[in-house]
């Protein structure tokens, strides 16, 4: 995972979205707001979940166990205000709330890349697909939205997936997020996805984080 600097003002803008909650939305942005904090990047981490505030009270749960924190995180009711408020930070990562909206078409437009979390099953899939092309219908180039397999069990259900991704021309990132206990139990602590007990859980979650980052950096 790796970035490069090239101004004063905010970097780059991460969008993570869906049309749903509990599709994973959470998990990656906040797993990529410590991975790039630990690379050093002043992170803004703006949780859009004013109601249950998932991110905010993650961070917090990280803070109580004496972990160190990534940055600012905080619960922010608009995109736009979002943005306005990290103008000074290298990285703003969006937890966008789980439904699409008006403001989730402004947050498309205005991000660098846009990432769509989903399961591998059809009732996951193809909400996620009509918001990907209702959000291209408005005027997001296909080429920033990319969709991320999380919650998966078997490597059939992946092949599946990015098949039926792939056929509507679609980015799908590479790597996934299984569905492991581990994972669970280490988000339960405010730790992170590619912080767990196990290397080999970490190394894969970093796997999909260092797509992002491809994308994020280089459009590839």
């Amino acid at each position: 995972m790796s970035f490069y600097y090239h101004g004063d003002n905010m970097e780059k803008f991460i969008a993570f979205i869906s049309q749903k909650g509990g599709v994973g939305k959470s998990t990656l942005s906040r797993a990529f707001a410590t991975e790039a904090s630990k690379l050093g990047l002043s992170v803004k981490l703006a949780d859009l979940d004013t109601q249950q505030g998932t991110s905010t009270d993650w961070h917090r749960q990280r803070l109580n166990n004496g972990f160190k924190a990534i940055g600012s995180v905080e619960c922010i009711d608009t995109a736009k205000r979002a943005i306005t408020t990290a103008k000074e930070f290298d990285l703003l990562i969006i937890d966008g709330a789980p439904r699409a909206s008006a403001g989730t078409l402004e947050m498309a437009k205005n991000a660098d890349l846009v990432v769509l979390p989903c399961c591998a099953s059809r009732d996951d899939l193809v909400p996620a697909v009509k918001l990907a092309k209702e959000l291209e219908e408005r005027g997001t180039p296909r080429k920033k939205i990319c969709f991320a397999l999380v919650r998966v069990a078997t490597e059939s259900e992946i092949a599946d997936a990015r098949e039926f991704l792939g056929d509507l021309g679609f980015i799908v990132l590479d790597g996934c997020l299984y569905e492991k206990p581990s994972y669970r139990q280490a988000q339960n602590k405010g730790l992170a996805v590619t912080e767990t007990t196990f290397k080999s859980l970490n190394q894969k979650a970093k796997v999909l984080l260092d797509s992002m980052t491809n994308h994020l950096m280089n459009g590839e």
